[in-house]
């Protein structure tokens, strides 16, 4: 667990500073994504492995000012970078490992979790964990700006069966963790799976 940590860490420390620039026209995909969440006012949600904070305004603004948002991550830099865009004016930013997060049972009404499902070291669990600060009923939804496809021709990488975010392989990881699969989509521009927390 400590050298997977660790490698995430650098892997993105190394990015953090420049992030956003890397991927200037994402916002409106994650404004897109987090409103198929279904999100009202007042509504309590976390940015799981939120990085440099895109989805924080989208967030905020789903939630309004009365809601909460929070934004978890494993690496400071990537937080040190959400703080210089301003983002941490949209939520409360949580030096923190997702799969193990200093939240109650649930507290939240959802989760937004944007490239997080290839970063986790054992998905089963750490989407169970997930799961136990969501209410029965809230919300999960794992989002990538581009699907599965594009993604991997952008890594010189071809899709492969044991490919965790194939929809045959993820209906049962979530439903093992707590979770229902409601929708599922992958395609060129998104990749946007939506789960329900199971009762």
């Amino acid at each position: 667990m400590a050298d997977h940590h660790t490698h995430v860490q650098d892997f993105f420390t190394a990015r953090a500073a420049d992030w956003d620039t890397r991927f200037p026209d994402d916002a409106p995909a994650y404004a897109a994504a987090v409103e198929a969440l279904g999100l009202r006012p007042g509504d309590a949600v976390l940015d799981a492995g939120c990085g440099t904070g895109r989805a924080l305004p989208a967030l905020r603004n789903a939630v309004g000012p009365q809601g909460t948002v929070l934004g978890a991550d494993l690496t400071p830099a990537m937080l040190q970078a959400a703080v210089r865009a301003g983002r941490d004016r949209s939520g409360r930013l949580l030096l923190a490992d997702v799969a193990r997060l200093p939240l109650r049972n649930v507290s939240l009404d959802a989760v937004f979790g944007a490239g997080l499902i290839s970063h986790l070291s054992h998905p089963g669990p750490d989407l169970a964990e997930l799961a136990r600060v969501v209410r029965p009923g809230g919300q999960l939804a794992l989002f990538h700006p581009i699907g599965r496809a594009a993604l991997a021709a952008r890594h010189g990488r071809r899709i492969t069966d044991d490919d965790l975010r194939a929809q045959p392989n993820l209906r049962p990881t979530l439903a093992r963790s707590g979770w229902r699969l409601d929708s599922y989509t992958d395609e060129d521009a998104r990749f946007l799976a939506l789960a329900v927390r199971a009762d």
